[in-house]
């Protein structure tokens, strides 16, 4: 199910602190949508916020579904998802276990109980065909400890995949990756967001920002500075602006 995703007036307050102030930002069905800013913008913050890790007020809709009233494993079921990044992988399951047990979330016991029984052909299918988008389908049976950072990232973006979200949130899952390794997660993430699921991706790597996302949106101290598209962010001197001291990515903006 493809829905639209929207944030308004989003707002997060650590006692006097403010880290966000009233973000309002909206991601279409299908789209891959960017969401940088510098070091203490408040990138984490509004991901966290709207998937219920930390308290907001504001509107958080997916859809016609409000976000905010729902705990964050409810958030999941309505179709939000989200990578973490610490990557949180299960080193002695391999590939396949560690999708498999993002793919029930009905009770707590659930994921251990598909390792006692046969696994259904349904959740089976869930499983290779997420790991077949994210270009993992030959590494089922890898554990993670062997596979690249690259890849473990992958699996990452499979688990949060497999309860099949209609908007899916990534952060920096380009941290430590080198550019090559970097832009061929980005055609990856791109393969992610063309089979319909809405993308929004947070991230450093200016390059891999630039090249893969159709629209960015900017914070810096916690408040939405510039929204539209990629080519016109790029040049909008508030955005500049708010990059000057960070030599390098001042000059991939410019």
């Amino acid at each position: 199910m493809t829905r639209t995703f929207v944030t308004e007036d989003l707002t997060v307050r650590y006692g006097g602190l403010t880290a966000l102030h009233g973000v309002s930002i909206t991601v279409e069905p299908g789209e891959f949508a960017g969401l940088i800013g510098p070091n203490g913008a408040g990138k984490t913050t509004f991901i966290d916020a709207v998937t219920g890790f930390t308290p907001a007020t504001g509107r958080v809709t997916l859809g016609d579904v409000a976000m905010l009233p729902l705990p964050a494993h409810r958030r999941v079921g309505a179709g939000l998802s989200r990578t973490f990044q610490n990557l949180e992988l299960f080193e002695d399951l391999t590939v396949r276990e560690n999708v498999l047990v993002a793919t029930e979330r009905s009770h707590w016991w659930s994921p251990v109980a598909e390792f006692v029984r046969p696994v259904s052909s349904r959740l089976s299918e869930v499983v290779e065909e997420v790991l077949d988008l994210v270009g993992l389908a030959g590494h089922v049976d890898a554990y993670p400890p062997d596979l690249s950072l690259s890849a473990r990232k992958l699996v990452s973006v499979a688990r949060a995949l497999a309860g099949r979200p209609s908007v899916l949130l990534l952060d920096e899952p380009a941290a430590g990756l080198d550019s090559d390794a970097s832009l061929a997660l980005g055609e990856q993430l791109r393969r992610v967001a063309a089979s319909g699921v809405s993308v929004l991706l947070v991230d450093h790597d200016m390059d891999l920002v630039l090249r893969t996302c159709e629209r960015i949106n900017v914070l810096d101290f916690g408040k939405l500075i510039a929204s539209g598209p990629t080519a016109q962010v790029r040049e909008d001197p508030a955005v500049v602006a708010a990059y000057l001291g960070h030599a390098d990515d001042a000059e991939a903006i410019a």
